[in-house]
């Protein structure tokens, strides 16, 4: 049943975590008619300014995250982040609550150990070798077994963040350090990975409906600093590529169970595919889908956590998407020169409305359609170029 938001029929979700993609998921939800109640740890966040309600809330206290559900009694619980009190979330949906795409898929998905020994040990995926250390003697230790170059990631962060290449042993500090920095939550727990010599990397985002699964073209990336930068759809791929890629995205996504979209992060190198993490929710990689799909990742995650049916995926254009990030710690911004960054054929922006800067933060995403990919990213950097964030208070000055 659909009715209208605030009467008696609506459908209710929360949405746990507010940034960009969630505000792209609220914007989706009441396109249907769906009751929305965004909540973040900080006043101001995207999704906020679009929801029919907001919290402010630390999400990693149970407590506080349990009052906000029993008060709102949402038809559906959305994680949109990894800092969450999965172990609350479990206890909700053991009550009766409907976590998508399942308390497990959200827990499991949290830290990278626990997915990524079910990969590599349960389900015998393809994986880099990997370690786990929570000291810095036992990270010393790891990396001398896994060997040099290595992944030092923190079993939970998003976008990159506290992930470093360790070249040398004389690293290992520099990067414990930065995981300790950027990880989320309380755990001092990291993971080391073995540096993986990969042709591409890309995301193969795969869509869990009541009708079956089907796959979104594979999308390719570029990182700089542990954080995707530039990204493009579809990214090229042989057809036993694609064979490989599917076959893992399906058998991860259904032990994970649920219906949404997932992002699946692979590895394409001369050895075969091989698996690297798992979102269970749409994905950073994923805004490109918005100009290059007849539904977007959003629009897809909506509808399938809803129960209705996707039966395949229209794919529109090639196109790509770049993002604008802050260069400063600023505590009131504005931007100037999207007239000029549309003026490249093909473009949209979208400014995400973060309510302060600070470096490295995303703050905006240019997307652009062209006849191909190589044209795509070409004319999306030439717009995004031309976005640039001034400081209000030196206005004048």
């Amino acid at each position: 049943m659909f009715g209208v938001p605030g009467q008696e029929k609506a459908m209710k979700m929360v949405l746990l975590g507010s940034g960009e993609l969630g505000k792209e998921m609220i914007i989706e939800a009441q396109r249907l008619g769906v009751e929305t109640v965004a909540i973040d740890r900080y006043q101001g966040a995207p999704a906020m300014q679009v929801a029919h309600r907001y919290y402010v809330r630390d999400m990693l206290d149970g407590a506080q995250l349990r009052d906000v559900i029993e008060t709102e009694k949402p038809d559906l619980i959305v994680p949109e982040i990894e800092a969450i009190a999965t172990d609350t979330l479990v206890e909700l949906e053991q009550q009766g609550y409907r976590v998508v795409p399942t308390a497990y898929a959200t827990q499991l998905t949290m830290d990278r150990e626990g997915i990524r020994r079910l990969a590599s040990e349960q389900l015998k995926l393809p994986t880099a070798d990997y370690a786990f250390a929570e000291s810095l003697d036992e990270l010393k230790q790891a990396v001398h077994k896994i060997g040099t170059p290595c992944v030092i990631k923190p079993l939970m962060s998003s976008s990159g963040k506290g992930q470093t290449v360790c070249r040398n042993e004389g690293e290992i500090e520099i990067s414990w350090q930065e995981a300790l920095k950027s990880g989320r939550g309380k755990s001092t727990r990291v993971i080391v990975e073995e540096f993986v010599s990969f042709e591409s990397e890309i995301t193969l985002l795969t869509v869990r409906s009541s009708s079956g699964t089907v796959f979104c073209p594979p999308i390719g990336h570029k990182q700089q600093d542990g954080d995707y930068i530039q990204l493009w759809q579809p990214h090229t791929m042989s057809k036993e590529q694609i064979r490989e890629a599917e076959d893992i995205a399906k058998k991860i996504t259904d032990h994970l169970g649920g219906f949404g979209v997932f992002g699946v992060e692979l590895f394409l190198t001369r050895q075969g595919v091989y698996f690297s993490e798992v979102s269970p929710r749409p994905h950073d990689t994923g805004m490109v889908t918005l100009a290059t799909q007849d539904l977007s990742e959003f629009a897809l995650h909506v509808r399938t956590i809803l129960g209705l049916p996707v039966d395949k995926v229209t794919f529109i254009s090639p196109g790509a998407s770049q993002a604008v990030k802050s260069a400063s710690d600023m505590e009131s911004y504005f931007f100037e020169g999207a007239e000029q960054a549309l003026q490249t054929p093909g473009t949209q922006v979208r400014l995400f409305g973060k309510p302060t800067a600070s470096i490295g933060r995303r703050l905006a995403v240019v997307l652009n359609r062209a006849e191909d990919v190589e044209a795509a990213k070409q004319q999306v950097a030439e717009a995004a170029s031309q976005l640039k964030m001034k400081n209000t208070e030196s206005v004048g000055k």
